[in-house]
């Protein structure tokens, strides 16, 4: 991501700088998600312009409401209430959820906190930790087994070589 819709009433919408410079960044994506943007494009070709930040050049939008125009404000949240109930979604899952589900999906698939920080463009590892550091598994745990996995086979050893 390295520009997001801006829009300053009373002027037309625009694409402009992101927030923060930790959120210009690559999130990388599976075959699944390539997949189902390349079908997107398929159903609903981008055809809507915006000059882009910063070189002013016309950029296409990828998703755009049922007239073409930028998502933003009410629009998104009647796109979304329509996208959560066709998902089976209860009501008060938000769109700012499936940030957190992305979140949980990396950290419990083995993600360090620099990887998930990156991901979500968090300034620090220290913000990441803070918001969910509780999700990561517990240390005294994988400590335990990493020693027993390292000094066990030692052990077994000096007590077959002591008989």
């Amino acid at each position: 991501m390295r520009q997001q819709l801006k829009h300053l009433a009373p002027d037309p919408p625009y694409l402009g700088r992101t927030k923060t410079p930790s959120s210009v960044r690559t999130v990388p994506v599976g075959d699944t998600v390539l997949h189902a943007l390349a079908r997107h494009l398929e159903l609903f070709p981008a055809a809507t312009e915006l000059a882009g930040y910063p070189s002013g050049q016309p950029e296409l939008l990828v998703f755009t409401d049922e007239r073409g125009e930028p998502l933003r404000g009410n629009r998104f949240a009647r796109v979304w209430g329509r996208a959560r109930r066709d998902a089976g979604l209860p009501d008060g899952v938000t769109f700012h959820d499936l940030r957190h589900y992305f979140a949980s999906l990396l950290i419990h698939k083995g993600l360090s906190v620099k990887a998930v920080q990156e991901a979500l463009g968090h300034k620090t590892a220290t913000e990441t930790l803070n918001t969910y550091g509780h999700l990561w598994p517990d240390d005294v745990g994988l400590t335990r087994r990493a020693v027993d996995e390292v000094l066990g086979p030692c052990v077994s050893a000096q007590r077959v070589a002591e008989r």
